[in-house]
């Protein structure tokens, strides 16, 4: 009925069954520079998104199509536009993009970082570990080993399957909370040396507490180059994310 760009636009807008304001307000604006009569073009708009409704509640649910994409499409709160990974504002109109519940989760995960130590029981030879396991509930019972690598490992794959922030908040507020972690690591020919001697002897000579701030130093590196590539328009936040990697002499 119009034109390739318009319809596209559309049909973004009413992806999700619903007709925002401002998707409203995008969409009107096009029709008008396409000469397009603005009372006849909202007409066709409350159709289109009645039948999109409609279909939804008359049809059933079905299984998916197998596909070779994956993930949700995330689309622009304010416009609609859609948003590129990692993207800290909309490139269309601006937003910036908040998520609170996301920074209740950067908060729990630090939280419950704090408690792992509490957490790993040392099985010992007489299988007592089990024992305590039971006794408190929650405790993990740890075959074998020395409970400090025990603790170094837990801690290694707690903080390594932690998802990158998106948010230029989740982002400022993790490496906030990270960067003193990560300083005992911080890149220098100081920490090279510590680090060689870090990584040798049996497990009571090792210094855990310097690998696991490695640890913590690889994950803000991942959120610095991250932040790097999706906040090249928001300079102000990137000169923050700097000052972080600056503190940890990431370059």
């Amino acid at each position: 009925m119009y034109n390739e760009q318009i319809e596209n636009l559309i049909n973004l807008a009413l992806a999700d069954g619903e007709l925002t304001e401002k998707e409203k307000q995008v969409l009107f604006k096009k029709a008008e520079v396409a000469g397009i009569d603005l009372d006849e073009f909202e007409m066709v708009l409350d159709a289109k998104l009645f039948e999109k409704n409609q279909a939804k509640t008359e049809t059933p649910p079905v299984s998916a199509p197998k596909s070779d994409k994956f993930g949700d499409v995330k689309k622009c709160p304010s416009c609609g536009a859609i948003v590129q990974s990692f993207s800290t504002k909309c490139s269309d109109c601006g937003h910036d993009f908040r998520n609170v519940e996301s920074a209740n989760s950067i908060r729990e995960f630090f939280k419950d970082y704090q408690t792992i130590e509490s957490k790993v029981v040392l099985k010992d030879n007489n299988n007592t570990g089990g024992l305590m396991g039971k006794v408190f509930g929650g405790l993990e019972s740890i075959g074998g080993g020395d409970w400090k690598r025990a603790v170094f490992t837990k801690k290694k794959e707690f903080i390594m399957h932690f998802p990158i922030p998106n948010s230029k908040e989740d982002i400022l507020e993790f490496l906030s909370m990270a960067v003193p972690l990560a300083s005992p690591a911080k890149k220098s020919t100081f920490s090279a040396f510590k680090k060689f001697g870090a990584h040798f002897g049996d497990d009571h000579a090792k210094n855990y507490d310097f690998m696991i701030a490695e640890v913590w130093m690889q994950k803000c590196e991942q959120i610095v180059m991250k932040a790097r590539l999706s906040m090249k328009e928001d300079k102000k936040t990137l000169e923050q994310v700097e000052y972080y990697g600056q503190q940890l002499g990431i370059k």
